[in-house]
């Protein structure tokens, strides 16, 4: 398969990351954080990006990838189903990374709920090392944030 080619995220493409969220079995919060103005928003404070890898026009995956300055965070990878094992997540991550590179950031982290096997399997592959000894912990407004 070609190589996909990866753009950014911009004003306007919320339906086409919502596809992807939704045909690649990928939860989310549409009523809240997941929203179009949150989404919206928080890309606008230039901490964070959303990377589309296409293939011949078609938007086949997606990545988010934020930093607190001081870490960097690859979040929600989506591929379609169509479109898995063929590279692809590999090519949102390596975009994800080099932009955090970018930006300064030496350090790349992600986290995988404990149901999603298969992304757990990718990100080892792709060097990725898992950490024990940590709890992850979140406290809430509500359930949609």
């Amino acid at each position: 398969m070609k190589a996909a080619k990866i753009i950014p995220y911009k004003t306007g493409d919320y339906s086409k990351l919502i596809t992807i969220w939704e045909q690649s079995g990928l939860p989310y919060k549409p009523h809240g954080r997941d929203s179009e103005e949150k989404i919206e928003a928080e890309l606008k404070r230039g901490v964070g990006k959303f990377l589309f890898a296409m293939i011949e026009n078609f938007y086949a995956g997606v990545v988010l990838v934020t930093h607190d300055g001081r870490k960097g965070w690859i979040n929600r990878v989506a591929v379609l189903p169509e479109y898995r094992n063929k590279g692809i997540a590999k090519q949102l991550v390596d975009a994800a990374e080099k932009w955090l590179d970018k930006q300064g950031i030496g350090i790349y982290a992600c986290q995988i709920e404990e149901y999603n096997k298969e992304s757990f399997e990718v990100f080892k592959k792709l060097g990725y090392i898992p950490f024990g000894g940590m709890h992850y912990l979140t406290k809430r407004k509500y359930p949609e944030v």
